[in-house]
C-alpha cells in the first residue's frame, strides 16, 4: 500500500522544495502544485507533491497516520486515536443525506 504523507516546507528553490516530517526530510518535486513557501504543508507521494494541504488537514492526516501505527503495534486507544469521533453523531455523506432525506419524504 502506498500513502501520501504530509511534509511542512523548509526551503524553496525553484520547483523543488526541501520539506521535512518530524525527523525525516526529502527533497520534493513541486510540478503539480507550483510555488509554495515556507510553512506550506504538502502532500506527499513518491517524491512530487500532489496537494497543498491546509495545517488542519496536516494534522488530520498525521494524526490517522499515528492511529494505524499504534493499531499495527498493538497499542490502539479509541478514547485517543478517535478522540475526534467520541462525542459525536455519524454523519451521511452529503449525497447520501440528500438520497436519505428523499425517500424519508415518500413515507
Amino acid at each position: 500500500m502506498c500513502l501520501g504523507l504530509p511534509m511542512q516546507v523548509e526551503r524553496c528553490h525553484g520547483l523543488v522544495a526541501d520539506c521535512r516530517q518530524g525527523e525525516r526530510w526529502q527533497s520534493v518535486d513541486l510540478s503539480l502544485v507550483g510555488e509554495v513557501q515556507p510553512g506550506d504543508w504538502l502532500l506527499v507521494f513518491t517524491g512530487a507533491a500532489r496537494e497543498v494541504l491546509s495545517p488542519q488537514q496536516a494534522a488530520d492526516i498525521l494524526d490517522a497516520l499515528a492511529a494505524l501505527d499504534a493499531a499495527m503495534n498493538g497499542q490502539f486507544d479509541p478514547n485517543i486515536h478517535l478522540a475526534d469521533l467520541n462525542q459525536r453523531e455519524p454523519q451521511l455523506p452529503p449525497h447520501l443525506q440528500a438520497q436519505f432525506d428523499a425517500q424519508r419524504k415518500t413515507f
